[in-house]
């Protein structure tokens, strides 16, 4: 499949973008994973307190965690995704910039962190995005799969080795069963 294959499945995934659930059970474990603390604000959960922070979300998709953020400095989403277009509105609404492109495109940007999450399989290199959010933010949060075989939507198979490299770090890997993230 070419990249162009991968992107329909994925826009075919998440349909008209009105039932999102599942993903954003999931994002609760994504961003406690990446060191995010949630509140309950108003009767509102989760909320994330970004104190004044700029916030770089490579493919944010269509609920990026920063719609369930306070206190955002500048927040930024990216995604090639063919979105229906109330997604665009709907970030505008938050005062979160919406840039429809790849992450191996960005342009760097200064920013204080770069979440990346559940995106790194289904891209064209994410040897370059990594280069790329190294380039943009002081801090990389990230929650990926790794291990898993390629699949239709899905073909990168990431591994702690590789990722440790490409951040010039060392990463955490757990085994995960809980908000619809199961990995055993």
């Amino acid at each position: 499949m070419t990249w162009i294959d991968e992107q329909h499945f994925e826009k075919d995934w998440w349909g008209d973008c009105t039932n999102t659930y599942s993903e954003e059970q999931k994002q609760l474990t994504y961003a406690k994973k990446m060191g995010l603390s949630p509140l309950t604000d108003y009767g509102h959960f989760p909320v994330y307190d970004l104190e004044n922070k700029s916030i770089l979300d490579i493919g944010g998709g269509p609920v990026s965690i920063l719609l369930k953020c306070k206190n955002i400095k500048q927040g930024t989403v990216i995604d090639p995704c063919d979105y229906p277009k109330w997604i665009e509105g709907r970030y505008k609404t938050k005062g979160i910039m919406y840039q429809k492109i790849k992450g191996e495109d960005l342009i760097a940007l200064p920013n204080d962190e770069v979440w990346i999450y559940n995106v790194l399989q289904h891209v064209d290199s994410p040897e370059k995005i990594i280069s790329n959010a190294r380039y943009s933010g002081k801090i990389i949060r990230l929650f990926e799969w790794i291990d898993m075989p390629p699949v239709e939507g899905h073909p990168h198979t990431l591994t702690e080795e590789k990722l440790n490299l490409w951040l010039g770090g060392e990463g955490k890997v757990e085994v995960l069963n809980e908000n619809g993230c199961i990995f055993l």
